[in-house]
């Protein structure tokens, strides 16, 4: 009689999909905040898949269960353990994944299994994998993909139970008990927090604190924002302002703080003052629609979506500070614009920037390269660049500070890094170089040009609200030295020591860089897998926002792994007709007949013992 898993007879799917949406709620701690990927699984789904793939059905064994009531009486035991495990705060429960483990043994004569993913993408099957006690390996093309996995199940348990290095904890936190990647996470907090410090010290002029008018109480405080507005010149010749291309000049709906900004029109000039009190419907926008259609300010007259795509083709926008927000001791605090904070913005001159070309074969990709954004870089300002170039270049000196300090703390002295499979101060100095290179990353995302307001909440929002890149018109330029949404500190460092701390995993895992369609060798092994979704995202096009940072961060860490100086595109498995030249059928068959050519090397990894394998769709 053929064995039957769990997963063919029965789950408790309302338990499963109630976890599900649970976790979406979830943010400090989760893995999904290490690093920005598209399309994730929830962990709690993969986490029931991979487990009733291992366990048996009850009606399998009718030597052991041989009446219905029996199996049912099983069956619902089994149900019982899946549905504690797939809860979010049982994650690192030990005893609820103690007996999730005894199960999996005892379906499987003692031994955990391999586990592969070979579309590891964010990594939610192999993290779970590992945490039911499977040896979990992670196959991407994509080289952003395949660190995110590495910092998930690989790098984590070779650091596991240590103690942290740093000269502060070892001062006062000796006696500590240091479980999992906890020690690690800590680290990394104490080396960001020095990467702040000295990036401050290099750049801090660049964010002046700011003088509060006398109605706010006077004396100065930190900025959190500056609010900029994109403008082109109005069309109407007899007007000729310089009008501003704003989606609202509503700054706080919150009730009984509401807050705006009237443009005040000075001859050809327009200025800004801050306003309290509900805005006039009027002035609550000069946009028209969802395309860019917008109303000049001083004259009415209305620009059509071209006059603005060719203003911007042409260069011939500009930007303007339309209102400044601060921290105030119970609220924000806004203040109408002023020369010299402007000046200090735009005197910002950044010594590196990423030179590399957008895919300007993906027009919906980022809408901005319809108006004439063509380079990474052109989605920064430069103040923002000079940021993000600035923290990017103290990596390697806080890779040398952590080794230094792991070697005085009496951690091995192998020589040897991350690549090599090091697990001694040099491996581990470049641990925390990858972690903080993540939070680069994570402010690449909060301090660009695409990242708009939040008048309901008074925050900036992260430029990826979605699987693209649209183009704002009044975006937000955070301060990443204050205390308020976008900081380094907080926004950029303190989400990834939380979800470091979540990695308790001490099984190694593996990450590496493989094409699914080419046979890595693997043989007698279980394969779980989410594909990539037809032509619905292109993972490649998008993670190139991020590599352009990370690699610039790890390439001497990884030289492999970042040799390329963009993403690689013409090998990734999806349906994007522009790779074949614009041909949508040309681009079907390649999808599908990559995906067969995967299939089959699934098969060669599984049949010897498996005789299925799992394609994870959720």
């Amino acid at each position: 009689m053929a064995i039957k898993k769990l997963i063919e007879v029965a789950l408790p799917l309302d338990k499963i999909n109630e976890a599900c949406a649970r976790e979406k709620s979830i943010r400090h701690g989760h893995p999904s905040t290490l690093h920005l990927w598209w399309a994730r699984r929830p962990l709690a789904a993969a986490r029931a898949v991979i487990w009733a793939s291992l366990v048996d059905d009850p009606s399998s064994h009718p030597e052991l269960f041989p009446t219905e009531e029996e199996q049912h009486k099983e069956r619902e035991r089994l149900f019982a353990i899946l549905e504690d495990l797939v809860i979010w705060e049982n994650s690192n429960n030990q005893d609820v994944l103690g007996a999730a483990k005894k199960e999996i043994l005892k379906y499987n004569q003692g031994k955990f299994p391999t586990l592969l993913d070979p579309f590891a993408g964010g990594g939610a099957i192999p993290l779970e994998a590992q945490r039911l006690g499977l040896k979990a390996i992670a196959h991407d093309l994509n080289p952003v993909a395949v660190m995110i996995n590495k910092a998930m199940i690989e790098i984590p348990p070779r650091f596991a139970g240590k103690a942290p290095v740093n000269p502060d904890a070892r001062a006062s936190l000796l006696n500590t008990d240091w479980v999992g990647a906890h020690g690690l996470a800590e680290d990394v907090r104490y080396y960001g927090e020095w990467m702040k410090q000295k990036a401050y010290e290099k750049i801090g002029h660049l964010y002046p604190k700011v003088q509060l008018p006398p109605e706010e109480g006077g004396g100065e405080a930190t900025v959190i924002a500056w609010i900029w507005v994109r403008t082109v010149k109005c069309p109407n010749p007899a007007c000729g302002c310089e009008m501003p291309l704003a989606s609202s000049f509503v700054l706080s709906k919150k009730k009984g703080k509401e807050v705006w900004v009237e443009p005040i029109i000075q001859n050809n000039e327009i200025k800004y003052n801050i306003r309290h009190g509900k805005c006039p419907k009027e002035k609550e926008s000069v946009k028209l629609n969802k395309g860019a259609s917008f109303r000049c300010v001083k004259c009415g007259s209305v620009t059509e979506k071209k006059y603005i795509h060719d203003e911007f083709m042409a260069h011939r926008n500009d930007t303007q500070l339309m209102a400044i927000v601060a921290e105030g001791k119970k609220s924000r605090i806004y203040i109408s614009p002023f020369e010299e904070q402007s000046q200090i913005a735009l005197s910002a001159m950044p010594k590196w920037v990423p030179e590399d070309q957008m895919n300007t074969n993906t027009p919906d990709l980022v809408s901005g390269r319809g108006y004439g954004i063509t380079m990474w870089k052109e989605l920064f300002t430069n103040r923002q660049l000079t940021a993000l170039t600035t923290f990017s270049s103290l990596i390697s000196d806080v890779i040398a500070k952590a080794e230094k300090d792991a070697l005085a703390a009496g951690m091995e002295n192998d020589g040897k890094g991350l690549d090599a499979g090091g697990q001694g101060a040099k491996a581990y100095g470049e641990a925390v170089g990858v972690y903080l290179a993540f939070a680069i990353d994570r402010a690449s995302d909060a301090w660009s040009s695409l990242v708009s307001w939040r008048n309901t909440v008074e925050a900036s929002r992260n430029t990826f609200a979605r699987q693209a890149l649209p183009m704002v018109w009044d975006f937000t330029e955070v301060n990443p030295f204050s205390g308020s949404c976008g900081n380094w500190s907080d926004a950029c460092v303190g989400w990834i020591y939380e979800a470091i701390k979540e990695f308790n995993g001490t099984n190694l895992g593996q990450s590496e860089q493989f094409d699914a369609q080419t046979d890595c060798g693997l043989r007698n092994i279980m394969v779980s897998t989410d594909p990539p979704y037809y032509d619905n995202i292109g993972y490649a096009d998008l993670s190139d926002y991020f590599y352009v940072w990370i690699r610039q961060s790890l390439r001497d860490i990884y030289p492999n792994l970042f040799s390329t100086m963009l993403v690689p595109k013409v090998e990734e498995l999806i349906a994007t007709p522009y790779r074949h030249e614009g041909n949508k059928e040309k681009a079907k068959v390649f999808f599908e007949s990559g995906m067969l050519s995967a299939c089959r090397q699934i098969y060669k990894y599984s049949q010897e013992k498996y005789s299925g394998y799992h394609l994870l769709c959720l």
